[in-house]
């Protein structure tokens, strides 16, 4: 008769996704997950298979828990440029708590893994491309509410917003300073004004 698990999977699940956060994929090791994780071997492939399933599924927790969140509802947005504003926040406000400069989890894994790996760049495309479409339809309402410029076309517009907020993830692995993050958000907002 099987033993019953006496871990919590989720809880397990987030410190993987923590984990290769902070070290990505390539760098984490079989034993760092035993380690880190605080279950056996045999635990760990029991219950999530080989590293590389943890690694998917860690992926699809963190967009679950931090990038979907941010993306609904944008059809009910009452405020386009403070909802755009809150995207640039949100960055700022996970670099600014992070001391280990950890940046996106979702961005180091496409820089580490997607050219390489055909499960991370489905996953990361679909999270990038869901992003874009969520831009795209809070600013082509700004543009019909005459709040965002029209010079550009909107799907134009939310993908310089979009490479500003992945440009943001990037460089606040080496530099968090809080004058950066206004600069990009000033510059940014002021590219869409109308």
């Amino acid at each position: 008769m099987a033993r019953p698990r006496v871990f919590d999977e989720q809880e397990v699940l987030d410190k993987a996704m923590d984990l290769f956060w902070r070290k990505g994929y390539n760098a984490t090791s079989a034993q760092d997950l035993v380690d880190n994780l605080g279950i056996s071997r045999s635990s760990l492939y029991d219950t999530f298979g080989d590293k590389h399933s943890l690694f998917v599924k860690a992926l699809l927790q963190y967009r679950k828990e931090k990038i979907d969140p941010a993306l609904q509802g944008t059809e009910a947005i009452v405020d386009v440029e403070a909802y755009i504003r809150f995207l640039f926040g949100s960055v700022k406000e996970e670099a600014l708590s992070d001391h280990s400069s950890k940046g996106c989890f979702v961005v180091n894994s496409v820089v580490e893994l997607a050219p390489v790996d055909s499960d991370i760049a489905t996953i990361a495309n679909a999270i990038m491309r869901d992003t874009e479409e969520a831009l795209y339809k809070v600013i082509l309402e700004g543009q019909r509410r005459g709040v965002f410029t029209d010079e550009y076309p909107a799907r134009s517009l939310a993908r310089f917003i979009f490479n500003a907020l992945n440009g943001l993830r990037v460089t606040v692995k080496f530099d968090a300073d809080k004058k950066m993050f206004e600069d990009i958000v000033n510059v940014s907002l002021s590219a869409l004004r109308a």
